[in-house]
């Protein structure tokens, strides 16, 4: 029996896993081919950085922006090959990476509205999904629970496909802005994906392979005990992950 593909398009290296992450080993412990698409996985050309950035890297352990990507690209590996998945990465920058055409460094904070340097980047990113996709695949986009820039980025460019959408919440954005989870699906229909105790048991070990990012998700997630009690807590409100469609 053939299945469709389910692909997980994540902004960040870390993203689709930290979110949904028991229901993907649910998946493919099942036999359905699920793929994990990340973005903003690119290394930028230019050596100087903004604060912002050298900022995160001292928090996140790297000297530098090679050195970064090349580490949470093999975190992602890790990540998803401990729930069954494979993965992509694109070569787009980070937000904290991008320069407008001055030269600055426009996003010294995640949860900023998009800058107008990055007007047409959410039809770059489209034009790089589209060729890439078979009629049967199922497509996931994050809510941008968080407003995070990249996440809202992502989205938009999967809402310009204009095909179905499934949409899953952001970890860890959902415990520090629950309020937002309503707006940003609207209109929507939710659905529960159970998740088994060996999928919660997976899906936690895979959120500990992102080591380097523990220390700035958040209170929620920045232990080791903290990201897996935290995690824990969220599956046991129903044993399982929400997805919502629209229509």
């Amino acid at each position: 029996m053939s299945f469709m593909r389910w692909i997980y398009l994540s902004p960040h290296l870390d993203d689709a896993v930290l979110s949904a992450g028991g229901l993907i080993y649910e998946q493919t412990k099942s036999g359905i081919p699920v793929e994990i698409w990340t973005f903003m996985a690119g290394t930028p050309s230019d050596t100087e950085i903004s604060q912002f950035a050298q900022l995160l890297h001292e928090q996140w352990g790297f000297a530098s922006a090679e050195e970064t990507v090349a580490s949470r690209r093999e975190e992602d590996k890790t990540a998803a090959s401990i729930v069954g998945a494979t993965t992509v990465h694109f070569d787009f920058l980070d937000c904290i990476y991008r320069r407008d055409e001055n030269g600055e460094w426009p996003y010294h904070e995640i949860s900023l509205p998009p800058h107008k340097m990055d007007m047409d980047l959410p039809r770059q990113i489209a034009d790089m999904i589209l060729p890439r996709l078979e009629p049967d695949d199922e497509l996931v986009c994050q809510l941008s629970v968080g407003s995070h820039v990249d996440h809202v980025l992502v989205r938009q460019a999967a809402e310009l496909l204009n095909g179905p959408l499934t949409y899953d919440v952001d970890i860890p954005y959902l415990f520090y802005k629950p309020e937002e989870l309503e707006p940003k699906s609207a209109g929507m229909k939710e659905e529960l994906y159970a998740v088994s105790e060996t999928g919660l048991k997976a899906w936690k070990e895979a959120v500990l392979a992102y080591r380097s990012q523990l220390p700035v998700l958040g209170d929620a997630m920045s232990t080791i005990e903290k990201a897996q009690e935290s995690i824990q807590s969220y599956w046991a409100e129903q044993k399982g992950i929400r997805l919502w469609r629209t229509g």
